[in-house]
C-alpha cells in the first residue's frame, strides 16, 4: 500500500493532466488497480521461483543425504492467489484517491 500512496503521490500531475483531457474515474482506477496487481504477482512470481529451487535442491544429494522440501504446490498457489488478493485490496484505496483527485489541484501540486 505504501508502494502505492508513493506511486499516486509522484503522478499527481499526470492524475491530473488525465483527467483534464477526459479521462473517467475508472480509467485511472483500473491502471492502479492493474499496476498493483502486476507488483503483487511479480513478488509471487519470486516466490514460485523459489520453490522451484527449493524442488531443484531437493534432488540434490549433499554427502549421501537429501533435503526433501515439504512445501506443496498447492501452497503455492493459495500463497500466490493470497498475494494478489492483498495487492488488489491494499492498491484500491491509492487507486480511489487519486482516481478523486481534482483535475485543476492535482495539476497545481508541486
Amino acid at each position: 500500500m505504501n508502494i502505492m500512496l508513493v506511486s499516486v503521490t509522484e503522478r499527481t500531475r499526470e492524475i491530473g493532466l488525465r483527467k483534464a483531457v477526459g479521462a473517467h474515474k475508472r480509467d485511472i482506477l483500473s491502471q492502479f488497480l492493474t499496476e498493483a496487481a502486476f507488483l503483487s504477482l511479480a513478488g509471487a512470481s519470486l516466490r514460485c521461483a523459489r520453490w522451484g529451487a527449493s524442488r531443484l535442491m531437493g534432488r540434490v544429494q549433499f554427502g549421501g543425504s537429501t533435503i526433501t522440501p515439504i512445501v506443496g504446490l498447492d501452497a503455492v498457489l493459495l500463497a500466490t492467489l493470497f498475494s494478489a488478493a492483498v495487492g488488489v485490496f491494499f492498491g484500491w484505496y491509492p487507486a480511489w484517491r487519486a482516481a478523486s483527485l481534482n483535475p485543476i489541484d492535482a495539476l497545481r501540486y508541486e
